[in-house]
């Protein structure tokens, strides 16, 4: 496997005992910049393995959430996997964890525990609910927290039901938190020489992303309602489509750029109404605005339009799926999609790390990898031999 002395994170060691994507997907995050990250998972394969998509039977997501990081297979249920996981726990800089609340200090690896085996040990710990609450011990999944946070109250048509996201966007924001968070405990680590446990609710992360909805509601009794693509603060602001079948959106959020998208419609008349001058006052104009903009991207392709909104210096973008990405020179400029050489898949393409340093680049150095393929090597180093590996194996622990 790469090296990953030139990486930021070179030397920081992460034990990963969270399944499916959030406390997992952090893990990712940090193994991306050159953390140590082993996956340590239940000796039936984590449940990513069979979610979603897969090819000859290997699961896409795994193949994304599980990259650069090495694989073990652990029961921690198990008396002598709690044994191996303190063992692990020892020169760890990071353990993550989602189960539900108390079962990691029902099996005897609670952060006050293993903070006596390691002080400076950071324990991040992701569920539902958070560990404090009357919901503390209820199972947590990001569509729940995508209906408790608000999300998809404001989210869908006014007409429509409350809309769900069809992919894992609480986990995600999730994720990203947890990472970020992570780091903030390790950098003060480094002054006080002490861990602290990181406890992230997924109810939280995405509650951050809906703006001042809290403020709004205990300001002036507001609350958002759905809108559709629709903003309730600015407008033009929509997806429109073009006479060649393919579709744009549009954002004017700032001032002059919704005068200059007004005049490229030829309603630059619209430009001169009192209620133009302000965001709030273009949304309660929204019908007459859109109806504007619409009317004039619905006579011309998506080509034509994009290169007049661009002459006009006004903000268009086409609506991409996953074969338009791959095909844009934007995203190829970026570096966005990677392609991985993985044993099972072959080339592997797959969305690379989602920033840029300038001096030290995190990178994908490989795929997720197959069911114990680092008990070997990871065991060996606690002196765990073969023939020892091989009775645990048998009794299911490993």
């Amino acid at each position: 496997m790469d090296a990953t002395t030139d990486l930021p994170l070179a030397g920081t060691r992460v034990l990963d005992a969270a399944t499916l994507f959030a406390g997992p997907g952090a893990a990712t995050l940090l193994g991306d910049f050159g953390a140590d990250v082993i996956k340590i998972e239940h000796p039936t394969g984590d449940p990513a393995r069979r979610h979603g998509a897969q090819v000859r039977g290997e699961s896409l997501w795994w193949k994304l959430v599980a990259r650069n990081k090495r694989t073990v297979t652990l029961d921690l249920s198990r008396t002598e996997g709690q044994e191996i996981c303190r063992a692990l726990v020892r020169d760890a800089d990071v353990l993550v964890e989602n189960f539900r609340p108390g079962t990691f200090e029902r099996w005897g690896l609670g952060y006050e525990q293993l903070r006596e085996l390691n002080p400076g040990l950071v324990m991040l710990r992701v569920s539902g609910f958070g560990r404090v609450g009357p919901m503390r011990h209820r199972a947590g999944f990001g569509t729940l927290a995508e209906a408790m946070s608000g999300f998809a109250h404001c989210t869908g048509t006014p007409d429509g039901p409350p809309t769900l996201p069809p992919f894992g966007l609480a986990d995600g924001v999730a994720a990203v938190m947890a990472a970020y968070t992570t780091m903030v405990a390790l950098h003060a680590r480094a002054t006080t020489g002490r861990g602290q446990v990181v406890d992230t609710a997924l109810i939280e992360p995405i509650l951050h992303l809906l703006g001042p909805q809290i403020s709004a509601h205990q300001q002036l009794g507001l609350v958002q309602e759905r809108s559709g693509n629709r903003s309730p603060h600015n407008a033009p602001r929509n997806t429109y489509r073009c006479r060649d079948g393919r579709w744009v959106a549009v954002s004017t959020s700032a001032q002059s750029i919704a005068e200059r998208v007004m005049r490229l419609v030829g309603s630059a008349h619209l430009i001169e109404e009192p209620w133009f001058a302000t965001g709030s006052g273009r949304a309660e104009h929204v019908e007459e605005l859109d109806a504007a903009v619409g009317g004039w991207i619905a006579a011309r392709g998506a080509d034509e339009v994009i290169a007049a909104f661009d002459g006009a210096d006004a903000a268009v973008a086409p609506v991409y799926s996953a074969a338009d990405i791959v095909a844009d020179p934007q995203f190829a400029a970026l570096g966005t999609v990677v392609h991985v050489d993985d044993p099972e898949l072959g080339s592997l393409a797959m969305q690379g790390v989602p920033a840029r340093l300038s001096d030290t680049p995190g990178r994908v150095r490989w795929a997720g990898r197959a069911l114990g393929a680092d008990n070997a090597e990871v065991f060996g180093r606690l002196g765990i031999g073969a023939r020892r590996r091989a009775e645990l194996r048998g009794a299911g622990v490993i």
